[in-house]
């Protein structure tokens, strides 16, 4: 039996050099874990958010670990919108190897409380944006038969439900599950990979309140750890690993799964 050159070099699976990357909700915690690590490891980026100061942050933040990247203010709410971005990586860098989904919203609201219009905010936002950037990458991948990857942001709420009023978050969720398994089935035959990240809690400007010792965030900080085996809740730094998997070759013969990156949340 011959040992093969990746055996003899494992860490060669996680080489990404060269490979060039789009990612939404680029400042977001989640966008902007991943845009760290994929610039530390040699990818050239296309960072798309709605926020154009916390997009100027990262630039910097990109620049400072020695990476390369383009901005572009703009969010996956239309079609046209989905192929801007599309249009601007291939025209910063001749091309798009990955796709990271991560823009997003939520508003928690009980359902005999909210609104139909945010109920369609949350939607739009976690599962049409998410459709609209498939497409648009996906197509294009197809016709230039390019085997990409395709990283979405999903969460353990779409396995389990929330006591906080979270019928928008959860259904929202449990769609971006069906998505990333249903486009991987009908992607594979093209040797196009789509896999979802799914996170507990973890620690961003939008759940720093957790983090504080006023009593509501004490006391959702500590129901939350009730729930966490390993006793703690997730750092942005937690989601990299899992990321530079999926979106490596390491990762060639892994598709259409759920990853839960959660302390243990699911498992218990």
């Amino acid at each position: 039996m011959t040992i093969s050159s990746i055996l003899r070099q494992p860490l060669s699976m996680f080489d990404l050099q060269g490979k060039v990357a789009a990612i939404t909700g680029a400042s977001g915690a989640f966008g902007r874990a991943c845009a760290l690590m994929l610039a530390s490891s040699g990818v050239k980026l296309l960072l798309a958010s709605g926020s154009e100061s916390e997009l100027a942050e990262l630039m910097t933040e990109v620049k400072e670990v020695g990476g390369e990247a383009r901005p572009l203010v703009r969010r996956p709410a239309t079609l046209e919108d989905a192929e801007a971005i599309r249009a601007a990586a291939i025209e910063a860098y001749g091309k798009i190897d990955i796709l990271v989904i991560a823009s997003g919203f939520n508003k928690a609201g009980f359902i005999q409380d909210q609104p139909l219009e945010t109920w369609q905010a949350v939607m739009d936002a976690n599962v049409q944006g998410a459709w609209l950037m498939a497409k648009s990458v996906g197509s294009w991948w197809i016709e230039n038969k390019v085997r990409g990857k395709m990283l979405l942001v999903s969460s353990v709420r779409g396995r389990h439900g929330n006591v906080s009023g979270y019928t928008a978050y959860c259904t929202s969720k449990g769609a971006t599950d069906a998505l990333t398994r249903v486009l991987a089935t009908e992607w594979a035959k093209y040797g196009i990979n789509v896999n979802a990240i799914a996170p507990t809690v973890f620690r961003s400007k939008l759940t720093a309140w957790m983090w504080s010792d006023d009593p509501v965030g004490k006391a959702t900080r500590e129901r939350s750890l009730s729930r966490i085996p390993l006793g703690r809740l997730g750092e942005p730094e937690d989601l990299m690993g899992m990321a530079l998997y999926l979106l490596s070759p390491a990762s060639d013969f892994c598709t259409g799964q759920i990853m839960y990156v959660d302390g243990g949340y699911t498992a218990g």
